[in-house]
C-alpha cells in the first residue's frame, strides 16, 4: 500500500481530482489518499492558504497528488504553488508535452520535455515598490550556481534515463550578463559530464520561435524559472492543449504531482472540465513509484478515450481535436470511461502513434507503432 498525500485544490480541482482518483483505482495499485486542503479552501477552515498540515503530510508521505490551486493575480494572497516547492525545495518541475491520438495540434509527433528550475528566479515573486507613490515597482532576479547545477544534472539524468535525444539549454545571456551567463556557464560545464547526450542552447525569444516552426528538432528543454513557465504552456500548445498536459516536481526525497492548467473557477461544479491533465498526473506518479505497466494503461486507454470520440469533453469536442460532429461528456463520464477501458489495454501491442505522424514518416497509417 501507497500512501499519498492528495490536496484537491480549488475551482475544478475536486472534480478533476476525484476523476484522477477513480482512474487510479481501476489500476488496482493499492493507494491510501491523505486528504488535505490548501488555497481557497483552506483560507476558509484554517485563516491560511498553507496550513502547516499540508506540508506535514506531504513530508510524511513524500508524495502528493495535487489539483489546481488558484492564484489571485495582481492582489490577494500569495501563490501557494510558488510557497510549496520552496518550502518543500521542489527545485525540478517537469512538464511533459505528448501529442495524444494525433488530434487538436499541427504537430501530431510532439514529444517534449520541459525541465524548470522551481525555486528561484523572476517567477519566484521577490519584489517590491520602489518608491512612496507606488509608481515604479521592482522584481529581484536571483540566480545560484547550486540550484542551476542540480537542475540541469536532473536534465541530463533525465535524458539518459529515458533515451531522449539531445538537451537544450534556454537562457538570456545575450542581455541578462551575470545571471543568464551563471545558468548557461553552469550548462556547459554539466554538458560536459554527459558526453553521451548531445547538448546545445537558444536564447529564450530563438527557442519560442524555433518550438512553433520545428518542434521534432527539440527533446529535453531546461531552462530557469520563468522561462519554464512561459515555455512549457507554449509546449503544451503545441501538444494539443493544457487539458492534456500533466506536470510533476521532484525535490531530493519528495514528488508532487500536478496538472499544469489552472483552477478554472468559472467552471467549477459543472462537471465539464477535462480530467485528462489530472489523470496523466497519475499515469507519471505511477512511473515515479516504480508501477510501469499500471502507468501504461493508465496512458494507452487515455489515447483510446480521446481517440474514439465517444466520451470526450467539451474542448476535445471541438473543431481541431476531430473532424466530425462529436457531443461532448462531462468530465465524469470521460474519466469513467478511461477507468472501464483501463483492465482491457492490451499491453502486449505496441503503443499508438497519431496517424497523421505516421503518415507523414511514410508509414502505413492502419498500423500501430513503438
Amino acid at each position: 500500500m501507497v500512501k499519498i498525500t492528495l490536496i484537491p485544490g480549488d475551482g475544478i480541482g475536486p472534480e478533476v481530482t476525484d476523476a484522477a482518483r477513480l482512474v487510479a483505482a481501476a489500476t488496482g495499485v493499492d493507494i491510501e489518499w491523505e486528504v488535505v486542503q490548501a488555497g481557497e479552501r483552506a483560507i476558509q477552515a484554517s485563516g491560511t492558504p498553507l496550513p502547516d498540515g499540508v506540508l506535514d503530510s506531504i513530508r510524511r508521505n513524500k508524495l502528493a497528488l495535487k489539483g489546481p490551486i488558484t492564484t489571485p493575480i495582481g492582489s490577494g494572497f500569495r501563490s501557494v504553488n510558488v510557497a510549496l516547492r520552496q518550502q518543500l525545495d521542489l527545485y525540478a518541475s517537469v512538464r511533459p508535452a505528448r501529442a495524444i491520438a494525433g488530434e487538436g495540434t499541427r504537430f501530431p509527433e510532439t514529444d517534449l520535455i520541459v525541465v524548470r528550475e522551481a525555486t528561484e528566479g523572476l517567477y519566484s515573486g521577490v519584489e517590491h515598490w520602489v518608491d512612496r507613490e507606488h509608481s515604479a515597482a521592482e522584481t529581484v532576479n536571483v540566480i545560484t550556481r547550486k540550484a542551476s547545477d542540480r537542475v540541469i544534472r536532473f536534465a541530463f539524468e533525465l535524458a539518459r534515463a529515458q533515451k531522449r535525444r539531445k538537451v537544450t539549454a534556454v537562457h538570456k545571456a545575450n542581455i541578462m550578463k551575470t545571471t543568464g551567463a551563471l545558468f548557461q556557464t553552469a550548462f556547459r560545464e554539466m554538458g560536459a559530464k554527459y558526453p553521451d547526450i548531445p547538448s546545445d542552447e537558444r536564447l529564450v525569444d530563438n527557442m519560442a520561435m524555433q518550438l512553433a516552426k520545428k518542434p521534432a528538432e527539440y527533446d529535453v528543454i531546461v531552462t530557469t524559472n520563468l522561462f519554464g513557465d512561459i515555455l512549457s504552456d507554449l509546449c503544451a500548445g503545441l501538444a494539443g492543449g493544457l487539458g492534456i498536459a500533466p506536470g510533476a516536481l521532484y525535490g531530493e526525497s519528495i514528488a508532487v504531482f500536478e496538472p499544469v492548467h489552472g483552477s478554472a473557477p468559472k467552471y467549477a461544479g459543472q462537471d465539464k472540465a477535462n480530467p485528462v491533465a489530472e489523470i496523466l498526473c497519475v499515469e507519471l506518479l505511477l512511473r515515479h513509484i516504480g508501477k510501469p505497466e499500471a502507468a501504461e494503461r493508465v496512458w494507452r486507454a487515455v489515447w483510446e478515450t480521446i481517440a474514439e470520440k465517444k466520451f470526450v469533453t467539451y474542448d476535445l469536442a471541438l473543431p481541431g481535436y476531430t473532424d466530425r460532429p462529436v457531443p461532448a461528456s462531462s468530465c465524469s463520464a470521460m474519466a469513467k470511461e478511461i477507468a472501464r477501458k483501463i483492465p482491457l489495454v492490451d499491453l502486449s501491442r505496441p503503443r499508438p502513434v497519431p496517424p497523421t505522424a505516421r503518415a507523414a514518416a511514410g508509414g502505413d497509417p492502419t498500423l500501430e507503432g513503438a
